[in-house]
């Protein structure tokens, strides 16, 4: 009978602890399994900053963690008798694109203005992926009324399979000036310089203010000279990126960031007098490098719900407009998802799409839980939760919660592309190969079905096609393409998910 009485002994708590754990999971859990998440995102959020150094141009700093890589680009500049060595390179190719690394910094800025307070460790990282950028477009708009935009003949880049290290194509220098303008590409860099000026403001004031005074000057070129840089540089930029959009959605996105690093009326009144006529209320419900519309509404909604700014209060109703096209079963709902669930756009690159439309959702979810608000949807009513929800959804598909199990951060969780579509990546590195690879040698290296041999960990690459389905081929670069722009608003996202999940 000993045993008996041990049993009748235990209490009520341990035998509730006992059943509850032959069920899988500890009984003083149980009220809260639903907040332990299925994905690691603090390491993610490392993963998406450390992306950048596998990005730099230039002479990589000695704490370069991204170690298969080396100086390259040291001579960028030096056709036009300008110091242009630095900044990053926008995808898997060696050319430098101002008007793509300039939102790559707005989004970062961004990304740090709203959840930098969530990122502990990973801050300063954030911070030096920024600078890394800022550096370099204060060097790209050191003469007044001029920007170098693009370091590199993309055209014989592009026929070209090579190491930065190597390369050999003309690094052929292209700028906008009073003659041949390019609002959008200058408003953009505005736009950078305004919101790092913000990042910078308690750390380094000295440097925010330096960031803010170029940032009001490089404005004022844009509005003054308006243009399009697709005109003169036509046979340089495009197709590669193009203005599609227009310069009208780059100005408005510009003052949104002036105004709110400044604080001066005068740049609020531009917005009042201009907002209708750079297409504050259009319809285009695609954010990304080349259109901003979309994002200048929901920044300045947080004007008007938290600073309560009246004057911006149409800009609200354009949030919410945007904010109804992407919530599935909305009256006005024309965003199109996979059968797996992520959203789709377009089938180049779409995971910039994803990981925009994420941030913004997140960003807009905390302006409303600011301001005690919600979005209405015809009959619809949608909660700050709710957005959330879809947003978390987005990215959880990105890390692995998709139909082929597939992460599309390389080097996070247990599959991840193997063949990317990135020079630097796919051949092998300097230290382990110290000849120079050639032009077409590298071919060879990109036609082949072997995994790259250097990690570009925390690439996001372009994603699955319309029906989940993902070949992982180099040669496909609109799905196996990692870019900046794609992981700047990710480094956001990825940061609020892995704080409200008790990971940072």
């Amino acid at each position: 009978m000993a045993g008996g009485k041990s049993l009748l002994g235990l209490s009520l708590f341990t035998l509730l602890f006992l059943v509850s754990f032959s069920n899988g999971f500890p009984f003083s859990h149980r009220g809260h399994h639903r907040r332990l998440a299925r994905h690691n995102y603090r390491d993610a959020l490392a993963k998406s900053i450390i992306f950048f150094e596998g990005q730099r141009s230039g002479k990589l700093p000695s704490n370069q963690r991204m170690t298969w890589r080396r100086d390259s680009g040291l001579s960028d500049g030096s056709a036009m008798n300008v110091n242009l060595v630095g900044g990053y390179y926008d995808a898997g190719d060696n050319v430098k694109f101002g008007f793509p690394m300039a939102f790559t910094t707005t989004m970062l800025s961004w990304s740090v203005i709203e959840f930098g307070g969530l990122m502990k460790s990973e801050l300063g990282n954030a911070k030096e992926a920024i600078r890394w950028a800022t550096d370099y477009l204060l060097k790209a708009t050191a003469h007044p009324d001029t920007i170098y935009v693009q370091v590199g003949d993309a055209n014989k880049d592009h026929s070209c399979w090579e190491r930065p290290e190597d390369m050999d194509t003309p690094r052929s220098v292209f700028k906008i000036d009073k003659n041949s303008p390019g609002s959008e590409v200058a408003a953009e860099t505005a736009a950078a310089l305004a919101s790092a000026s913000l990042v910078f403001r308690r750390s380094d004031p000295t440097y925010s203010k330096l960031l803010l005074k170029r940032a009001i000057r490089v404005f004022a070129f844009a509005d003054k000279y308006r243009g399009t840089y697709s005109n003169p540089l036509k046979a340089d930029v495009c197709p590669f990126y193009c203005s599609y959009s227009g310069y009208q959605d780059e100005l408005l996105w510009g003052a949104a960031w002036l105004q709110k690093a400044t604080k001066n009326p005068s740049y609020l009144n531009y917005i009042q007098v201009n907002g209708q006529i750079l297409g504050a209320g259009e319809y285009d419900n695609t954010f990304g490098w080349d259109n901003k519309h979309v994002g200048a509404r929901i920044l300045l909604s947080k004007a008007f719900l938290v600073q309560k700014v009246k004057a911006l209060h149409d800009y609200k109703g354009h949030a919410d407009n945007f904010i109804c096209s992407l919530v599935p079963g909305a009256p006005s709902s024309s965003a199109q998802y996979t059968p797996g669930g992520l959203l789709f756009k377009m089938s180049d690159s779409n995971m910039q799409y994803v990981t925009s439309t994420s941030f913004l959702l997140l960003t807009y979810a905390k302006y409303l839980t600011s301001a005690h608000r919600v979005v209405v949807c015809g009959g619809t009513t949608v909660t700050p939760k709710r957005l959330r929800t879809i947003a978390k959804k987005q990215v959880d598909y990105l890390l692995g919660d998709n139909p082929l199990r597939m992460s599309y951060m390389v080097g996070y969780g247990p599959r991840y592309p193997q063949r990317i579509h990135h020079r630097g990546s796919s051949l092998p590195s300097v230290a382990k190969h110290p000849a120079k690879i050639q032009c077409s040698a590298g071919f060879n290296f990109m036609k082949s079905q072997s995994p790259n041999p250097n990690v570009l960990v925390g690439a996001v690459i372009g994603g699955p096609d319309l029906h989940d389905r993902f070949p992982d081929q180099r040669s496909d670069y609109e799905q196996s393409e990692p870019a900046t722009y794609t992981n700047a608003p990710l480094v956001g996202a990825l940061a609020y998910l892995a704080h409200s999940f008790g990971q940072l």
